[in-house]
C-alpha cells in the first residue's frame, strides 16, 4: 500500500495488521517484522496466513501496559538494525530479553505476547472515536472511507480495497478478557504512539 494510504487508514489499519500479523507467525522473528514492516509490507503477510497459531490471551495490567510502553524504544534501537526478512540470531534474541526484563517481563517472548494481546484490542478501535466498535467494524468504515476518497490513483484504491476486503476474511479472534478493552482505551493514546508510529 502506498504511502498516500498511511493517513487515509491511520492507526486503525496499524492495529489490525498488527493483531492479524501476530497471529500469522509466532517468535522473535515476527517482533522483528512487525518493529519494521509497515502497514504495506504487513498487509499481504497476514492477509493469507499459511497456519494461524493460537494467541494465547491474557488479561492485561497496567504494568504491562507501563512495561510496553517504556520498552518501545529500546526495542526499536534492536530491531532497527536487522536487516528486513531475516530472523535475528541469538545476540539479537538475547538483547530483546534483556530489554524486556529490564522492563518487568519474564522474557521476550512474554512482552511479545503482550504486545500481541495490545494489538488484538487496537485492532477494534475505532480510531475517530477512540471507542471500542470491533475489527470488522472498524475494516468496513476503512473499506467506506477508502471509497469515496477521490484524490486516491484508482489502482492503489483497489489494492487498499483488496487488502481490506482480505482481513475481513481472515479475522482476528475475539477478544476473550473484556476488561482488555478498558484497559487499552485508557492507554489509546500512547499506544498507537508507541506501536503504530514507528511502522510507518
Amino acid at each position: 500500500m502506498p504511502a498516500l494510504l498511511r493517513p487515509a487508514l491511520s492507526a486503525l489499519v496499524v492495529a489490525c495488521l498488527l493483531s492479524a500479523a501476530s497471529l500469522a507467525s509466532s517468535g522473535p522473528a515476527l517482533a522483528q517484522a512487525k518493529q519494521q514492516a509497515s502497514p504495506a509490507q504487513a498487509a499481504p503477510t497476514q492477509a493469507a496466513p499459511a497456519q494461524t497459531p493460537t494467541l494465547k490471551q491474557v488479561a492485561l495490567t497496567d504494568k504491562q501496559l507501563d512495561g510496553v510502553l517504556a520498552a518501545q524504544k529500546d526495542m526499536d534501537a534492536i530491531t532497527e538494525k536487522l536487516p528486513e526478512n531475516t530472523a535475528p540470531d541469538q545476540k539479537v534474541i538475547a538483547q530483546l530479553d534483556g530489554v524486556a526484563k529490564k522492563h518487568g517481563f519474564a522474557s521476550y517472548d512474554d512482552y511479545d505476547n503482550v504486545v500481541d494481546n495490545v494489538s488484538l484490542v487496537l485492532g477494534g478501535f475505532d480510531p475517530s472515536t477512540k471507542k471500542y466498535v470491533g475489527t470488522e467494524a472498524v475494516l468496513k468504515t476503512q473499506i467506506a472511507q477508502v471509497q469515496a476518497d477521490k484524490k486516491m490513483p484508482a489502482k492503489d484504491k483497489k489494492e487498499a480495497i483488496d487488502e481490506l476486503n482480505q482481513a475481513l476474511k481472515t479475522p482476528a479472534p475475539a477478544v476473550e478478557n473484556k476488561g482488555n478493552i478498558d484497559l487499552v482505551g485508557k492507554y489509546y493514546d500512547k499506544l498507537v504512539a508507541a506501536l503504530g508510529d514507528d511502522q510507518n
